[in-house]
């Protein structure tokens, strides 16, 4: 081991563009794709299409924790147009 004086400095350079971003820079939120799609697109889509598009996409989702209390639920399927919309969202951030 060495002993340093507290007056000696080590100078760093680093570049922060060269620097790969790390996953959770990469990923969007929910509202951030909700508020893209709803600008370019003047569509509102919810946190349920959002998720089943993330699912067919092959990315993770959380677990779901508002799970129905009836055997059989109806679940709303996404529309193709949103479907579509929500996709170029997910392009966008370079989630796929």
């Amino acid at each position: 081991m060495s002993q340093q004086k507290p007056d000696d400095t080590i100078e760093i350079d680093l570049d922060l563009d060269e620097l790969d971003a790390t996953s959770a820079e990469t990923k969007a939120t929910y509202q951030e794709i909700k508020d893209y799609v709803l600008k370019e697109f003047g569509l509102k889509v919810s946190n349920l299409y959002i998720s089943q598009i993330k699912r067919k996409c092959g990315i993770e989702v959380g677990e779901n924790y508002n799970l129905p209390r009836t055997e059989n639920p109806k679940v709303p399927q996404c529309p193709k147009e949103k479907e579509d919309a929500i996709k170029a969202a997910l392009k966008y951030f370079a989630m796929i």
